[in-house]
């Protein structure tokens, strides 16, 4: 498994922009589930409506950033890659602070949902920044 997931931070080193565009589709994913799905079964989520199209709002911000950067295609890559990785755990901040404020009345399916979309999150995050470490290495 580890092997596996060097392989992938190799891969990804050696095409950084290929993240963006994981990233940037990735952010699009939450923001058609947020905005779409969940505000469309929100009685069997629990978010408010409100913080629901909050969180689709960061989220669709976060895709045009990643989906420029793939297009642009920028040589100094690491950086803007470091910005959208440290957004996206502002996110998840934002996310688990969303939980706490409104945990009465979330789901079990709410919370199954929330608790999912962060650990994809963490997980692209903790990728995102050990490409940018093994970029500097190499």
């Amino acid at each position: 498994m580890i092997h596996k997931i060097q392989q992938l931070i190799n891969t990804l080193r050696r095409k950084p922009k290929q993240l963006f565009l994981i990233d940037g589709l990735g952010a699009l994913v939450t923001v058609f589930f947020l905005a779409v799905v969940l505000t469309r079964f929100q009685e069997y989520i629990g978010m408010p409506v409100k913080m629901l199209y909050f969180l689709s709002a960061i989220a669709f911000v976060f895709a045009a950033y990643s989906i420029s950067c793939y297009f642009l295609n920028p040589k100094k890559w690491q950086s803007l890659l470091r910005i959208i990785a440290f957004a996206n755990l502002a996110y998840c901040f934002i996310t688990i602070i969303c939980i706490y404020n409104f945990y009465e009345s979330l789901t079990a399916l709410g919370l199954l949902y929330f608790f999912l979309e962060l650990l994809i999150i963490f997980g692209l995050v903790a990728i995102e920044l050990m490409v940018i470490l093994n970029s500097k290495n190499k």
